[in-house]
């Protein structure tokens, strides 16, 4: 580039020195013809000098120019490295501007990253912290205020709760706190006409729960007890010497997959559940009343059980067999045969073979011998056997379904019992007063023997269900338990028989029903009004057997062949036999008894009303508030007022007379509960 440009600033100047000479005359307009003539030789126009000059002043500015040029190509040169740099710098800077876009984009995300990172940071901190704060509160509160005590690889729970209550009764019935349904006295009764005040820490409550827990579920046992056991020398004379009893006692294997195997004295599960099927006593739907034996109609027992049940979420059900006992009593009037069902505690078993009181009885005795009748007056000593326990053939079998669908809790189940006894034909009344002796009509009176004894055993049971719905949530819970069936009065509160014979001394279950129903209105966290009404009914069975009323003795007459032998007339009735039977006569029940001397010192009240209870039924009322519940422990007071009515059945079904005992009760309670 640089030679081309010197090149054609030479040609310039050369054309610049050039054009003066070629151009410096103008020629002639119109051509002239040419002359040969000789030309003249012409002297020089520019001098030597003048080239000289001129050549000096060429070479001058031919220098000027290349110093133009060098400067220029110097500049050139400078401007292309400056363009070089220039370039070079956009280059770098491009790149710069690359790595920095590319830094920005890596900043940006690595600062979204820091971003999420420093959230996630305080999120965790605030999780950490307050776990931190959860466990230490836990921590603080397991040193302080432990749920459990812990021992080895299990969990100890205690419970319970400490005391103080009074019972009042307008019509006594001597039964401490608890009531006695079916031996709430009839009107006219001595204990009728007097009142009975207690005050008692009996229902006082001591509880154990142990837990371990395995890789397959939990292993739990749980012990409850109170101070409502009757021992024979317990009495409030002056130590107030009460035993402790057994109320649960029961060890259990709770599977993680939801079934459990649960074994000992347990809740029945004919008993209400609160939620699914349990077996602690928190759990159980009993009635919020002050006295023990809850209210008429409750269905319940507590006794060995060994149960397998599955529960899910909203379903349970549940099969178990359980401690059977059967209830008897009967009216066996008349030539009835007698059976065996039980008997009193064995001496030297665990059984009490104690009695509670014993009676003198006479009766007439006819004997037939060498042709003759005679007759003597013989004396029976009866005894009540304190308790009296039955021969079972086989366990209780009860099995129950449980609902909780979100609204409320449904129960169904189904009870069956066997049970058995030993039927001796020969052995009757008739044949104890005149055994081997023959009327003038010539009808025989069984004599005394047990020839053609055998076994008689039946199958008894009984269906119930419940429900409890949240009528108000946790304001309003209404409820309602029942249970129909025969041979099951043992599972209703009052405790009704279970059995009765009939005339060929073979036993007939009484068919009973029971039922309770219940409003629960919490007011407040610490205060709750209860009401119930409930009652056991069973039904009549009875039968009529004959008997001899009345016997006329005839003595012998003559001697020899003329002889007369002796006879025997008899008056044959009806007489009662069973349960309810309107043939027993309740005349005594209507009119104050008439004490009749025993030896002792007015504590034998006569008693001459045994009319058979048709159905206790019982209204209550109460309310409990919590004085203080917290870490502490709990306080609390409760009343309760009841009504009860026990009715009877008629003596006669003609011209029914019937008895019944009413009674007004109240109740108080002041507890502490442990924590």
């Amino acid at each position: 580039m640089n030679n081309t440009f010197k090149t054609i600033a030479a040609v310039v100047i050369a054309a610049g020195l050039v054009s003066p000479l070629g151009f410096s005359a103008e020629p002639d307009a119109t051509p002239k013809v040419k002359k040969h003539v000789k030309a003249k030789p012409k002297e020089p126009a520019v001098t030597e000098e003048q080239l000289q000059q001129l050549k000096q002043d060429m070479e001058s500015q031919i220098n000027a120019l290349k110093g133009q040029l060098s400067d220029k190509d110097s500049q050139l040169k400078q401007a292309q490295d400056a363009a070089a740099a220039a370039q070079a710098s956009a280059a770098r800077a491009e790149a710069a501007i690359a790595t920095q876009q590319s830094a920005m984009t890596e900043n940006t995300s690595a600062v979204t990253t820091l971003q999420s990172t420093v959230t996630d940071l305080k999120s965790n901190q605030t999780q950490i912290v307050g776990t931190m704060q959860d466990d230490q509160a836990k921590i603080k509160k397991a040193i302080e205020n432990p749920d459990h005590l812990h021992y080895k690889g299990i969990e100890i729970t205690p419970g319970g709760f400490m005391a103080g209550e009074t019972v009042y009764r307008a019509h006594a019935t001597g039964g401490d706190i608890p009531t006695a349904f079916s031996g709430l006295p009839y009107e006219h009764a001595d204990a009728y006409h007097l009142s009975e005040f207690y005050g008692s820490a009996r229902q006082s409550r001591v509880s154990l729960m142990a837990e371990g827990k395995t890789s397959w579920g939990t292993a739990r046992g749980y012990v409850e007890a109170d101070f409502l056991g009757t021992g024979t020398s317990s009495n409030s004379n002056q130590s107030n010497s009460y035993v402790m009893r057994q109320r649960v006692v029961w060890a259990q294997a709770a599977l993680n997959n939801g079934w459990a195997f649960t074994g000992g004295q347990l809740w029945s599960l004919a008993t209400e559940d609160k939620k699914g099927i349990s077996n602690l006593s928190g759990d159980i739907m009993t009635p919020l009343t002050i006295d023990p034996n809850y209210n008429a109609g409750f269905v319940w027992t507590r006794q060995f059980g060994f149960r397998v049940t599955k529960t899910t979420n909203k379903f349970a059900f549940g099969v178990a067999i359980e401690n059977p006992e059967f209830l008897y009593s009967a009216t066996l009037a008349g030539d009835t045969p007698y059976a065996v069902l039980g008997s009193a505690g064995a001496n030297g078993g665990n059984f009490n073979a104690a009695v509670s009181g014993c009676s003198n009885s006479s009766y007439t005795a006819y004997s037939e011998k060498a042709g003759s009748v005679s007759s003597a007056t013989k004396y029976l000593n009866l005894c009540t056997n304190l308790f009296n326990v039955t021969f079972n053939e086989a366990p209780d079998v009860l099995a129950k379904v449980a609902l909780d669908p979100g609204w409320g809790h449904y129960e169904i189940f189904g009870i069956g019992r066997f049970p058995h006894e030993r039927i001796y034909p020969g052995v009757t009344n008739n044949a104890y007063l005149y055994g081997g002796v023959t009327d003038t009509n010539g009808v025989a009176v069984a004599a005394l023997t047990s020839a053609g004894s055998y076994n008689n055993s039946t199958v008894l049971g009984g269906v119930g269900g419940s429900f409890r719905v949240p009528v108000i949530a946790h304001k309003l819970d209404l409820g309602a338990k029942g249970l129909w069936g025969d041979g099951t009065g043992r599972y209703g509160d009052t405790t009704l028989s279970d059995l009765t014979d009939k005339t060929n001394g073979e036993f007939a279950g009484i068919h009973s029903t029971s039922f309770l129903t219940t409003a629960e209105w919490n007011v407040s966290p610490r205060f709750v009004l209860y009401l119930n009404y409930g009652g056991d009914y069973v039904k009549r069975q009875a039968e009529y057997s004959t008997t001899i009323t009345s016997a006329t003795y005839t003595a012998a007459s003559g001697s020899g062949a003329t002889a007369v032998p002796g006879s025997i007339t008899y008056k044959i009735g009806n007489a009662p036999v069973g349960y309810g039977s309107p043939l027993s006569s309740n005349a005594s029940c209507l009119t104050d008894g008439n004490p009749t001397y025993t030896g002792g010192t007015g504590f034998y009240p006569a008693g001459s009303c045994g009319a058979a209870t048709r159905y206790v039924k019982e209204y209550t009322a109460g309310y409990w508030y919590d004085l203080y519940k917290g870490n502490a422990g709990r306080l609390r007071q409760g009343v309760q007022y009841s009504y009860a009515d026990r009715q009877s059945f008629s003596d006669n079904e003609a011209t029914p007379v019937s008895t019944h005992g009413l009674n007004n009760m109240v109740w108080t309670s002041f507890r502490y509960y442990l924590p």
